[in-house]
């Protein structure tokens, strides 16, 4: 048999990781408005004087550069798609962007309790009105970029059971890194404007580190939610539960067959590969058994291996 022989059973592993996803575009809307404000808050705060526009002129840059993570982890996965270093395509590298920027938040969080705690000991004088007007202004940025990214709001899947749905293995994973960055700082700015409006007129200036610590904790809680999920994808954790049952009840239903290994894993955003044994005193072709596995799991790599249960 020689190669030309083989070419019917040969096909490529894109899985359609080479088109552009939506969040693709989303993603490049909000670094360009996130670099817009920063470029105007460092240029604003160089001009007056101000440290408190200098300072959320650079954390503005920050958050820029973060999101950029994601946008490049776009074009690697789609420029690399047929790239046959790749097992199964490029569709992880998506989950590895995620959880970068999920490791990127996670220091994010540990820097705001870190200053908080500093200043709830060792308090500074705040200029409240200027601080107010960039705190509004940073949270009409951020509530603007996050129209643009679509409302993507599955960040708290730890209210979620992996045993009843599927949603982190179909998540855009890059997409939400990007949200909850963008989420972090309008949670930021949130807190500091009810912070500097109780320090101006309650006299409660301790708010302001103590809302930091909250939004510190909260920003955590987020982080370790986008790292575990990604991180489950990059070891190839066995899929939800739901879908290795449906998987097999869809074969052991028919004549007399068992599965006796099954393995499913995520390879890309909505997209799974299968590694299963069937045994069946009246073994078929694994085309057949293939064909068997209902099609909305996303399943778009399989191999079977038949015995005869007889040997």
């Amino acid at each position: 048999m020689n190669a030309k022989t083989t070419t019917h059973w040969q096909h490529d592993h894109i899985f359609g990781q080479d088109r552009v996803r939506p969040g693709e575009r989303r993603t490049l809307w909000v670094i360009a408005i996130t670099a817009t404000m920063m470029v105007v808050e460092i240029a604003t705060g160089l001009t007056y004087g101000s440290m408190a526009l200098l300072a959320d002129g650079l954390h503005m840059g920050s958050h820029a550069a973060a999101l950029s993570i994601a946008t490049i982890a776009y074009i690697y996965t789609r420029r690399c798609a047929a790239d046959s270093r790749f097992c199964f395509g490029t569709g992880k590298v998506n989950a590895f962007a995620g959880y970068t920027s999920a490791v990127l938040l996670a220091l994010f969080a540990l820097l705001m309790a870190g200053e908080s705690v500093n200043r709830l000991f060792n308090p500074v004088e705040i200029g409240f009105n200027q601080a107010i007007v960039v705190a509004v202004l940073g949270l009409i940025v951020n509530g603007a970029s996050m129209i643009v990214l679509g409302g993507h709001h599955d960040h708290d899947h730890e209210h979620h059971d992996d045993q009843n749905h599927h949603a982190h293995g179909h998540a855009d994973h890059n997409l939400r890194a990007a949200y909850l960055h963008v989420l972090a700082d309008a949670l930021t700015s949130v807190l500091a404007i009810f912070a500097l409006l109780a320090g101006k007129y309650l006299g409660l200036n301790w708010m302001d580190p103590v809302m930091g610590i909250v939004g510190a904790i909260l920003v955590a809680r987020w982080s370790l939610g986008l790292m575990r999920d990604t991180s489950g994808i990059l070891l190839d954790h066995q899929a939800p539960a739901p879908m290795l049952e449906q998987t097999r009840a869809a074969i052991e239903s028919v004549d007399d067959n068992h599965i006796s290994d099954l393995h499913i894993w995520s390879i890309g955003p909505g997209i799974y590969s299968a590694t299963l044994t069937v045994v069946s005193d009246s073994p078929r072709p694994p085309e057949y058994y293939k064909g068997l596995i209902p099609k909305d799991l996303g399943i778009v790599h399989t191999i079977v291996e038949v015995h005869h249960s007889r040997h």
